[in-house]
């Protein structure tokens, strides 16, 4: 988007994305925040083929460890079916697959969303995929045609001088098609010992991403007990399908625990309702779960060392909260 001189500051401020968050190369953000994001660019920029032209401008991916696993397998077949094992550390909604013909290959981007899935994300990560494969392969990958889910648009100038290959619209799944030959491309940086190290990091990425699952879903369950009754690990537990000790477990590989969930919950929660709506007091020390006004008092000026009121009036006229 720089380089396209678009107004950035613009983009995420309409969007509610901090600075902070683009820097932080661990960032995630939901894929539902995507549809605002790309209708934001493109009102901002005017541009009908906004995703177009930013596809066109996205960074090489490298760096990451999926590329160290295609670029240490024996050849890019290889690579390919091992990264695919791996797709969760690029997105949450993929679950993509290759599928083999006399000849040619396709790259299946399947998603949760079916045709509900944005269609400047469709043309953003396909042609990233396309010459990130170009780059691992020493430009001996070559898309020979690329189906789109959406409708065809009055114009398709665009597609075709970006793409530089045959384009289809209106298809049932998005997918890269290209011949079967490159699969055996083999790597010249190919290296069993290092292929070991790399599976070993992705699985550790990965097993990152499902203890931060853990946690969204315990919030989730917090969220749904805490107006009605004062919330429990053990209440959490069984609504979670685990035993108490198995989630007490979990939530420490994950590096926190119970209290410590329910405790920010509660925290961001009153400060929410403090600032942006008009609740009572004792309306919100129900909403948050507490049993008595004190306890919800203390609890308050631990978290932010003001009481609720001074909290409420520092903050008057302003959204300044923490957009998580």
């Amino acid at each position: 988007m720089l380089k396209l001189n678009l107004d950035t500051q613009a983009i995420y401020q309409k969007c509610g994305v901090t600075a902070a968050h683009i820097q932080n190369t661990k960032s995630r953000l939901k894929h539902n925040a995507t549809d605002v994001f790309w209708a934001v660019v493109e009102e901002v920029s005017c541009d009908k083929d906004v995703g177009l032209h930013v596809a066109e401008n996205l960074p090489l991916y490298k760096g990451h460890v999926l590329e160290y696993l295609f670029l240490s397998s024996h050849t890019f077949g290889d690579g390919l079916n091992r990264a695919l094992n791996y797709q969760r550390l690029l997105t949450d909604i993929a679950s993509s697959y290759i599928v083999k013909t006399k000849g040619s290959a396709a790259l299946v981007l399947d998603t949760k969303l079916g045709d509900k899935l944005n269609h400047q994300f469709a043309e953003c990560i396909s042609l990233g995929i396309i010459r990130f494969f170009k780059s691992v392969t020493n430009d001996e990958f070559t898309a020979t045609c690329i189906d789109f889910m959406f409708d065809k648009p009055n114009d398709v100038s665009e597609y075709e001088r970006i793409f530089n290959c045959k384009i289809r619209f209106s298809q049932p799944q998005t997918t890269i098609h290209f011949s079967s030959d490159v699969l055996s491309c083999h790597s010249v940086h190919a290296e069993p010992e290092l292929l070991k190290l790399h599976e070993q990091v992705a699985e550790q990425h990965v097993a990152r991403l499902e203890q931060e699952d853990l946690v969204i879903e315990v919030k989730r369950v917090i969220g749904e007990l805490l107006d009605n009754q004062e919330v429990s690990l053990e209440m959490v537990a069984q609504k979670l399908n685990l035993t108490p000790r198995n989630l007490r477990a979990r939530l420490s590989l994950a590096g926190t625990n119970f209290n410590n969930i329910l405790a920010d919950y509660r925290s961001l929660l009153a400060k929410r309702l403090l600032v942006r709506t008009s609740e009572s007091i004792d309306e919100i020390v129900y909403l948050t779960g507490f049993s008595e006004p004190s306890t919800f008092y203390r609890a308050f000026k631990r978290w932010t060392g003001l009481t609720p009121v001074e909290y409420r009036k520092s903050k008057k006229g302003s959204r300044e909260l923490d957009p998580a």
